[in-house]
């Protein structure tokens, strides 16, 4: 037996302060993010939604498939008038679903009352944390569990405006005859090596090697069966939900679907995104934003333009002050296609 003045207990008492000072000090409050009690709630809202999800999985002409878009926002939705337009007439053809941070001032009044808009539950985000991976599957969730006419699944930000009509979105996604998903997934991009090491050397191992690793936009349009692969997934979330050490290689919510669908269903997904964003000059991880001065029909003819069979479907990231000529050009340019 040792006694309180034994070595080994002194070592071993020092070891377990020098561990608790480093998770307190070195171990920041957006790491620690996704508690217990979150991490069981979304479980079991996940199981629900697996559970009621294979109600309708194909597209058939009546009633006709939605699009539910799963708005991810942490900021007032200043976009919302020109949504609104975008959605006005075609309640039979879509879904809206916001993820709005608690430390927001989004509340449902007015967005739910002008348009078929549902706020889902949400649970604290950050950047640089899985909690914006767990965001957007709460939204996935939430929508299979709504309506089982939800066949496609739009992420998109509050950043985000649309490029074309809602009519046209919905054509050109469900005439396809094998419905694939609008996922980006790169396996080429400078610092993959520092973006695979971001919580530690070899700490992915065995789930995730490094030759399997992905990255991607974090705005996907998503087909029904993978947003179900997405919310039954457990053994890769346990890797990509570990804190980061080094906050400028990690970008969880660019990593983990890109790999998880890379990994299990390449081929039905497009390996590019129908958001278009410009990182020519980006500053700070943000994307180049685009101001008011910049605003025009040309500028919508060339966010559209894609090297792909696909136009892009929307934009980001554009600034409070854009929204005013973007509405005067939404009905004669925007929404005309």
């Amino acid at each position: 037996m040792f006694t309180s003045s034994s070595p080994v207990v002194c070592s071993l008492a020092l070891f377990l302060s020098f561990c608790l000072i480093f998770f307190l000090f070195f171990i920041s409050p957006q790491d620690l993010i996704i508690s217990p009690v979150d991490e069981l709630d979304d479980l079991h809202l996940f199981r629900r939604a697996a559970s009621a999800g294979n109600r309708r999985l194909i597209s058939v002409s009546r009633p006709p498939p939605k699009i539910a878009f799963l708005f991810l926002t942490n900021s007032h939705l200043t976009f919302f008038p020109l949504w609104e337009k975008f959605f006005r007439g075609h309640h039979h053809l879509y879904n809206v679903y916001v993820h709005a941070d608690p430390s927001s001032s989004v509340s449902p009044t007015p967005y739910d009352s002008k348009i078929n808009a549902q706020f889902v539950p949400a649970k604290k985000t950050a950047r640089a944390s899985p909690s914006l991976i767990s965001a957007a599957r709460r939204l996935l969730a939430r929508a299979i569990l709504d309506d089982p006419n939800n066949l496609y699944f739009a992420l998109v930000s509050q950043h985000c405006v649309p490029l074309h009509s809602l009519p046209y979105m919905h054509h050109h996604l469900f005439r396809q005859r094998n419905h694939r998903s609008f996922v980006e997934i790169l396996s080429d991009e400078p610092f993959l090596r520092d973006r695979y090491d971001a919580r530690g050397k070899d700490v992915m191992l065995p789930e995730v090697r490094y030759e399997d690793f992905r990255v991607g936009s974090q705005f996907f349009v998503m087909t029904k069966r993978h947003a179900l692969l997405v919310i039954k997934e457990r053994k890769l979330w346990r890797k990509f939900r570990l804190p980061c050490l080094n906050k400028n290689s990690c970008y969880p919510e660019e990593h983990y679907f890109p790999t998880l669908l890379s990994m299990e269903d390449p081929k039905g997904c497009s390996h590019y995104t129908l958001t278009r964003v410009n990182w020519t000059d980006s500053v700070g991880g943000h994307p180049h934003t685009y101001a008011a001065a910049e605003v025009s029909p040309q500028l919508i003819q060339t966010l559209r333009r894609s090297n792909s069979s696909f136009d892009f479907f929307f934009a980001r990231k554009f600034s409070p002050d854009s929204l005013q000529p973007l509405m005067e050009m939404a009905d004669s340019i925007i929404l005309q296609d």
